[in-house]
């Protein structure tokens, strides 16, 4: 963080000023990465780790709160529980919020977007994949071809749904499907509410899972305008407007290391473990990713 920053982020924390009434500040908290814990060091978008930041974010002598994303998705319970945090907190303060999109506001990516009062976007972020996916592998024939016996016992005929160790069953596709089908109606249902009269599709349209670049969201209703957070604040709020940095402060091990120090929270509320399961997690990150071409 450069000087002018610190200080700017001094003066909006405890109200400082000058004897000129103070130059007015907008909080910024970035909402970067796969939501959930995912990932290296499972180092996800969660609503446990992000709503001290979120609170601290409305808790300062700010005029706006400026959520600035960049996130392919994940999982829908976190991106729900996360907007509603930055919703209670907006209307609690009665400090609008704005949403920018960066290179990706897609699926729970969109979800977060949504918690802005007013939504914006490059030209070139893609936006939308407004559906539900469910993937996986099946392993049967591997395991049968290495000798492998695969012995499961459960109670609960519905149990062992959708074991990757066994043939596909219709009943799971079907069950799944149903799950889905539920989950994309509380997706629906969000979109409608937030953007209300402003979407200009239908539903068979904005609601298919396609995603589409700035400019084509635009047209369809679901941003509000296209440009980069710093020109679109300053035509807000003057071009004296201070920019306050809310992030998470990282420990010791993190600053040290980074990333490449295995477990590190990396914004997750806990060590997850094992490296297997973090290999297995960053490759379902990476894919999420490429979905984007990112």
């Amino acid at each position: 963080m450069s000087l002018p920053e610190a200080l700017n982020d001094l003066f909006a924390r405890y109200g400082i000023g000058n004897r000129r009434t103070p130059a007015p500040a907008v909080a910024v908290l970035r909402l970067s990465g796969v939501i959930g814990r995912a990932g290296f060091g499972r180092r996800g978008l969660t609503a446990a780790v992000l709503e001290p930041l979120i609170k601290r974010a409305f808790s300062r002598q700010v005029r706006a709160v400026a959520l600035v994303i960049n996130s392919p998705g994940g999982s829908p319970v976190q991106s729900a529980q996360i907007a509603s945090l930055v919703r209670f907190y907006s209307q609690d303060k009665k400090i609008p919020v704005f949403a920018f999109a960066e290179d990706v506001a897609a699926s729970g990516g969109y979800w977060l977007a949504l918690a802005g009062d007013e939504v914006y976007a490059d030209p070139m972020s893609i936006i939308g994949s407004i559906g539900v996916v469910s993937a996986g592998f099946g392993f049967q024939e591997l395991i049968a071809k290495i000798g492998v016996e695969r012995r499961v016992h459960t109670q609960g005929e519905r149990k062992s749904m959708l074991d990757p160790f066994r043939p596909e069953d219709p009943d799971d596709v079907r069950r799944l499907s149903e799950i889905q089908a539920e989950i994309h109606s509380e997706f629906k249902k969000f979109v409608r509410a937030r953007r209300g009269e402003r979407l200009t599709a239908g539903d068979e349209t904005l609601f298919n899972g396609d995603i589409w670049a700035g400019e084509r969201a635009l047209a369809l209703g679901l941003i509000d305008g296209l440009g980069d957070m710093r020109t679109i604040m300053r035509k807000k709020y003057g071009s004296e407007v201070r920019f306050v940095n809310v992030e998470r402060p990282a420990g010791w091990l993190e600053r040290k290391f980074g990333r490449f120090l295995p477990g590190a929270s990396m914004g997750s509320d806990d060590v997850a473990g094992g490296w297997a399961g973090d290999i297995l997690a960053a490759v379902e990150e990476r894919a999420l990713w490429s979905r984007f071409g990112l």
